[in-house]
């Protein structure tokens, strides 16, 4: 089916219910529902703007040398024409409800930050004549010069510009991401919005998207209360270390700005830890989701420096036993020079490295001890792995998660008669392994609830 005459429309292959029939129905009850939610919403927030005569503008001096480029009213417009559209890529009950709650939430967090921090545009827009000029006094007699950061054009931009770029291939996305750029580029050069609203409008759309991602649980479910001491203790240094990043950006400004995106990152996995645990880093096949690969892109970067640093005078792997290999996350060349068909990755925070062999991921929070029943289920993919050839059992650094699992294969498999041989022989195999007490008695627990490998 094509949702424009001529246009081809192809649906990723993650989800095989999405090349069934568009959910007209569905889709017509959410937009009835957001349709007038967005106006008077946003109308609220620009009218009490205004009431409270809002004068204060976040503006940096070289905006000033911004072109007013008149035409670009014309992409700005079009958003809400891909507004409604956008449905036509939604082909499950899920994948319909999850844009529409990303859409509302969009809405609900860029309406409660104008509200809270009402900020108004400062530069005056030229006089325009013409078409242009009729779709400018449109947009004047319902848009006041405020709502301003973050851009709920832009957070909207960001959660139809991926359902559309995911429900397309070749040339038709190709044009996607192209219109969708200067869709972004319009807010600037039709003087609706100062820059510090585009950075801040994405960061709201991403958001958006985390919360409510096509594959697998909102991170708002699953919280577990009270969470776990460990889990507490962790999460509270990487908010304090969000706090301490976000200090210049608040003191100093400017350019300073942009340690916000480490501060968020930081901020983000001490929810992480305190919430959805490892599945907030939403990866699926050794690759997190778009929405959490970039709003936790810094803290990704640090994550992996870290490994490569900590690691730079170690081998990147030791054998075990029967080629099972223990060590960090393997490089891309690792992996391709052919030493091992299969990796089983226990990292929720890294990348795996493509082209992998066979591969099976069981993301784990960085340390945290895993309990008995993960153990279990890392000693089985173990085992299933050993079929294709040599595996490569890793974490980033090949010392804790990695080597915990090793040692549950190794009691499970008999190769280890109890919990100490199973640590010590994984020691020996790659010195600088830390397996403290409470592995010890997770693997001890392991081999108390017994059960051969499957």
């Amino acid at each position: 089916m094509s949702a424009l005459p001529g246009v081809a429309i192809s649906f990723p292959a993650d989800c095989a219910e999405r090349s069934g029939p568009v959910l007209w129905w569905r889709s017509v009850c959410w937009l009835l529902l957001l349709a007038p939610f967005f106006f008077l919403s946003y109308g609220y927030a620009n009218a009490l703007a205004a009431s409270r005569e809002v004068s204060t503008a976040v503006v940096f001096a070289w905006e000033r040398h911004m072109p007013f480029w008149a035409w670009t009213i014309v992409p700005y417009w079009s958003i809400d024409l891909l507004y409604g559209l956008s449905f036509l890529f939604c082909r499950d009950r899920q994948t319909v409800d999850r844009h529409a709650l990303r859409l509302l939430s969009a809405q609900v967090l860029a309406v409660a930050c104008f509200i809270a921090f009402p900020l108004r545009f400062s530069f005056e827009r030229p006089a325009t004549e013409g078409v242009f000029g009729t779709l400018f006094d449109l947009l004047t007699g319902f848009d006041l010069p405020y709502n301003q950061a973050p851009s709920l054009h832009i957070a909207l931009l960001v959660v139809i510009w991926l359902r559309f770029a995911l429900g397309t291939r070749g040339v038709v996305r190709v044009v996607v991401h192209l219109w969708a750029a200067l869709i972004a580029l319009s807010v600037l050069t039709t003087y609706q919005h100062h820059f510090i609203d585009v950075p801040t409008g994405a960061l709201a759309g991403l958001l958006c998207v985390w919360l409510w991602p096509d594959r697998g649980p909102s991170p708002l479910r699953g919280w577990r209360w009270p969470c776990p001491p460990q889990r507490v203790r962790l999460a509270g240094l990487y908010c304090a270390g969000a706090l301490l990043v976000a200090l210049p950006a608040a003191v100093f400004g400017g350019a300073a700005l942009w340690l916000l995106w480490p501060a968020v990152a930081l901020g983000m996995v001490a929810l992480i830890y305190l919430g959805p645990g490892a599945r907030g880093f939403q990866k699926h096949d050794g690759r997190m989701g778009l929405a959490a690969r970039w709003l936790l892109a810094p803290y990704t970067l640090g994550a992996w420096l870290n490994s490569r640093w900590w690691t730079r005078a170690c081998r990147r792997a030791d054998r075990v036993a029967d080629e099972v290999w223990l060590g960090r996350m393997p490089s891309a060349a690792d992996m391709g020079e052919g030493r091992f068909a299969a990796l089983l990755d226990l990292t929720a925070e890294l990348p795996a490295p493509r082209p992998h062999g066979a591969y099976a991921g069981l993301p784990w929070l960085d340390l945290i001890v895993p309990d008995a029943g993960a153990l279990r289920e890392a000693a089985e993919r173990i085992e299933a792995l050993r079929g294709h050839g040599p595996v490569l059992v890793c974490c980033a650094l090949g010392y804790s998660r990695s080597a915990s699992a090793v040692a549950a294969w190794l009691l499970l498999s008999g190769r280890a008669a109890d919990v100490g041989q199973a640590v010590a022989q994984v020691a020996r195999a790659r010195p600088g392994v830390v397996l403290g007490a409470g592995h010890r008695a997770a693997l001890g627990a392991l081999l108390a609830a017994g059960g051969a490998l499957r």
